[in-house]
C-alpha cells in the first residue's frame, strides 16, 4: 500500500519524501510506501490534480493522494484574502479538495514555504547561518509573505557565505538532517499534515489485518 504525494517542484521531489517517510516509519507498521509525482509548478498542479488524483486512486495499492503546495507564490486566492495566511489557507484547501471531490484526496499547504520546516531546528544549519537567524524563526510558520523562508535563507547565505541559498541542493541536505518530530512540535500546519498522513496509514494497516 502507498500514498501518492503531489508536489510542485524539484526541491519537494528530492527533499520531502524521505522526511515524511521517517515520520511514518517511526509510527506505523507495516510501512507505507510513498510515491512522489512532480508537477511543473503550482499552476499545473492545480489544473491537473482532479484528473491525475482520480487516475491514481483507481489503483488498488493507492490508499490516498495528498497534494502539497507552498502558500507563498500560489496565486489562486480571492484578492480580498491576500495577506491573510489563515484565510488563504482555508479557502484554497477547500477549493482544491472540492475540485477533486474524492474522499481519499487531501490538499495541504506549507506555511509559507516548506523551508519554514527547516527553520524549526536551527542546529541543522552551518554555524554562521544558525547564529544569524532572527528571533522570528522561533515560530517558523510565521516567517511571512513579505520575506518568506527561502528568501530569508538566501539573504543570510549571501551575507554570511558569499553564496546564494540553493533550494534543491541545500534543501535536500538540510531535510536529511531535520528531525520530523522537532518540526512537528513547532509547525502547527505541518502537524496537521503529518497527523493526516499517519491517520491514513494506520487506517489502511488496520484494514489489512
Amino acid at each position: 500500500m502507498r500514498i501518492v504525494l503531489f508536489v510542485e517542484g524539484h526541491t519537494e521531489r528530492k527533499a520531502i519524501p524521505s522526511f515524511f517517510k521517517r515520520w511514518l516509519d517511526s509510527k506505523v507498521e507495516p510501512r507505507v510506501g510513498l510515491k512522489v509525482v512532480r508537477f511543473d509548478g503550482w499552476p499545473e498542479l492545480v489544473k491537473d490534480s482532479p484528473t491525475k488524483a482520480k487516475m491514481y486512486l483507481q489503483k488498488e495499492d493507492v490508499i490516498a493522494v495528498v497534494a502539497l503546495l507552498d502558500l507563498y507564490g500560489c496565486k489562486i486566492y480571492p484578492h480580498h484574502l491576500q495577506g491573510n495566511a489563515v484565510a488563504c489557507y482555508d479557502w484554497a484547501k477547500n477549493e482544491l479538495e472540492t475540485k477533486v471531490n474524492h474522499s481519499r484526496f487531501r490538499h495541504f499547504f506549507a506555511v509559507y514555504e516548506t523551508e519554514a520546516w527547516l527553520l524549526s531546528n536551527p542546529d541543522i544549519f552551518p554555524p554562521a547561518i544558525k547564529n544569524a537567524l532572527p528571533a522570528k524563526v522561533q515560530n517558523p510558520e510565521e516567517v511571512d509573505f513579505d520575506e518568506p523562508p527561502s528568501k530569508l535563507l538566501d539573504s543570510l547565505y549571501r551575507a554570511k557565505t558569499g553564496r546564494s541559498y540553493k533550494k534543491v541542493t541545500y534543501g535536500k541536505d538540510l531535510f536529511d538532517k531535520l528531525d520530523p518530530h522537532i518540526a512537528y512540535s513547532k509547525c502547527p500546519r505541518l502537524k496537521e499534515l503529518l497527523d493526516e498522513l499517519l491517520k491514513i496509514a494506520r487506517g489502511a494497516a488496520h484494514e489489512e489485518r
